[in-house]
């Protein structure tokens, strides 16, 4: 596989691309926290809509994570956003789900960053949609249950930003905690979970950079 430097013009081309036989097409965009996977996946559905009005949706892994009663007794709670503390195989059976595309519109759960919690059902894939862009750190991961995602995608994708900028993000997303706690979530969890999508994720279709 040739790994190809995109743009967000390149991408779009991309997906269209393999759905040109009318089939639905699941697109994975995966990055280090911090890395712009939500906002990449944004745009590229708001150009897609823009050349065919509600023919792409996000699927965010993110509304898989384990929910913090499972997490506390099993002592992860402070590991919340590692490959562990996600539902890799429920992802994947939802992945099988959107591509059979039987049912009229199937809800999936979407993570609110707010309470830490993901919520069952927020959203709703209609049986229209051709494009599923779905996004999150580990689902190019050559792990475990993680690899049995990546039989699911036509297209993969990922985000490499330096670590400089990846830690100057985090450090904003977590600024209303006290030192001690901003510090464990960048260095205790999220800039290690980050090096292990670098350095442990199989190889994408394209990789998309600051620069472009």
């Amino acid at each position: 596989m040739t790994r190809k430097v995109a743009t967000l013009e390149t991408l779009v081309s991309a997906i269209l691309g393999k759905g040109d036989g009318g089939n639905r097409v699941i697109a994975a965009i995966a990055g280090p926290p911090g890395a712009g996977k939500s906002t990449l996946a944004e745009k590229i559905v708001d150009a897609l809509n823009d050349v065919a009005p509600g023919s792409a949706a996000i699927l965010p892994m993110d509304g898989y994570h384990y929910d913090d009663m499972l997490l506390v007794p099993r002592g992860l709670r402070p590991r919340k956003g590692a490959p562990e503390t996600f539902d890799a195989a429920g992802f994947a059976h939802m992945l099988m789900r959107l591509r059979q595309n039987a049912e009229p519109e199937i809800a999936v759960p979407v993570f609110d960053r707010s309470i830490e919690i993901a919520r069952a059902g927020a959203r709703m894939i209609p049986q229209s949609v051709r494009y599923i862009i779905a996004e999150g750190n580990y689902l190019l991961l050559d792990e475990g249950r993680w690899r049995e995602l990546h039989p699911h995608y036509d297209l993969t994708v990922m985000i490499d930003e330096p670590e400089d900028v990846l830690r100057a993000r985090l450090e904003e997303r977590w600024k209303d905690l006290s030192p001690e706690d901003r510090a464990w979530k960048l260095d205790g969890n999220d800039l290690p979970n980050g090096r292990r999508v670098t350095q442990g994720s199989t190889e994408p279709d394209f990789v998309i950079r600051a620069a472009e």
